[in-house]
């Protein structure tokens, strides 16, 4: 039994954000229907390199496990094909411009009568009202307007973005939260609801302390690079032959550093680091003792007795030896799924685990348009005849 077992989500979404929602739906073994235009499909599937074998690894990111249905929603009659699926639809999820949808008959106040079950989920840049309800949302303005940006980079350096587009990711976890919770209430009330959710909202709720320490205290949150504004020592280190990243995050890991794994109790004894906000307002002294003493010695050995000291800390890696690591084969958190363009496929699995009612086992991404038959044959009730019709028109693939 799949937690998501029987719920139909129609997908129109289309990139990451939306994307990464219905692909965790998905995985909790919702069945997913992704609209997709019949000549080019998502976007994402041109986004390249990297690719594999002329196929999009972006893509390939945030779509296992769903259905590619690929309709015309320029055409009237694609518009209706796709609000009979709306009809049998428990979720939609889109993030189409404001009023788009309304225009192809597909927005919520005209499907909500028709479906008072469904839930609606609209990802959008800036959320469904408000002065820029009209504008479109990309990740990168979004992390430079949210305030990320600001705080993301080196002291003296420019402001940077994220390695990923984490204001989509988060937005995408945002929107699938609100959707369980939205079937949760629907077992209630048994009404669906429209969800509103934003880039910009997820992206100024991930300030998080930074957030709340400006709201509290009026000051400039400021840039501390791989350091921590409020904790220290948090911040990497250089080894005799790489770099570690350490964690403490109490005062009594700070004497086991001290007095253990770096054998120097003097600094332990010293009263201007012996509480953690001692050593925020004394970092200037502190780090440069610290560094002085983790460049003595190899990281391995480093790594080793901070781990038997109990203070937290990690190698820094780049992704091969990531993918490399036995976390990663121990967790299985890589896995080979069938494919039937290239033999197999290697996927990262979701990281939802769940002992009595576990995620799907992944399954490829589909190729534009693999499903349309199936789909609107099992829930339309569409004949061959309808079928060669429609193609012969293109309005469907």
């Amino acid at each position: 039994m799949l937690p998501l077992q029987g719920v139909k989500v129609l997908d129109l979404s289309r990139v990451l954000a939306g994307p990464w929602c219905t692909q965790t739906l998905a995985d909790l073994g919702a069945e997913v229907w992704k609209i997709e235009e019949p000549t080019r499909g998502d976007d994402t599937r041109s986004w390249m390199p990297p690719e594999i074998g002329g196929e999009s690894t972006y893509f390939l990111s945030c779509n296992r496990s769903k259905q590619s249905v690929a309709i015309d929603l320029k055409a009237p009659e694609g518009q209706a094909i796709v609000r009979r699926l709306a009809e049998k639809a428990d979720v939609l999820v889109e993030n189409y411009r404001r009023g788009a949808l309304d225009r192809f008959g597909l927005g919520y106040e005209q499907l909500a009568p028709v479906n008072p079950r469904l839930i609606y989920c609209s990802i959008s840049g800036y959320g469904r009202t408000g002065s820029r309800a009209d504008e479109a949302g990309y990740d990168f303005a979004i992390q430079a307007e949210s305030g990320l940006m600001s705080i993301t980079g080196e002291p003296d350096g420019a402001a940077m973005k994220h390695g990923i587009a984490i204001t989509d990711v988060v937005t995408g976890m945002n929107a699938t939260q609100a959707i369980l919770a939205a079937l949760l209430a629907r077992e209630k009330t048994g009404q669906g609801q429209f969800i509103d959710v934003s880039l910009f909202e997820s992206a100024v709720a991930l300030l998080a302390n930074v957030g709340a320490g400006y709201l509290a205290t009026g000051k400039e949150p400021r840039r501390y690079g791989n350091a921590h504004a409020t904790v220290v020592p948090y911040q990497i280190f250089d080894t005799a032959d790489g770099i570690v990243a350490l964690a403490v995050g109490n005062d009594q890991q700070f004497r086991n550093l001290c007095v253990q794994v770096l054998e120097r109790p003097d600094l332990w004894e010293d009263g201007r680091y012996r509480k953690n906000r001692d050593r925020v307002l004394n970092r200037e002294t502190l780090i440069p003792s610290l560094g002085e003493v983790f460049r003595t010695r190899g990281t391995a050995e480093w790594i080793d007795r901070l781990k038997r000291s109990g203070v937290p800390a990690g190698q820094v890696r780049n992704v091969s030896q990531v993918f490399a690591s036995p976390e990663v084969a121990e967790r299985s958190v890589v896995v080979e799924v069938p494919d039937a363009r290239h033999g197999t496929l290697r996927l990262t699995a979701s990281p939802l685990r769940l002992s009595g009612t576990p995620v799907r086992p992944p399954k490829a991404p589909p190729r534009l348009g693999e499903n349309t038959r199936e789909v609107l044959e099992r829930e339309l009730g569409m004949t061959e005849q309808d079928l060669a019709r429609l193609q012969s028109q293109a309005l469907v693939e």
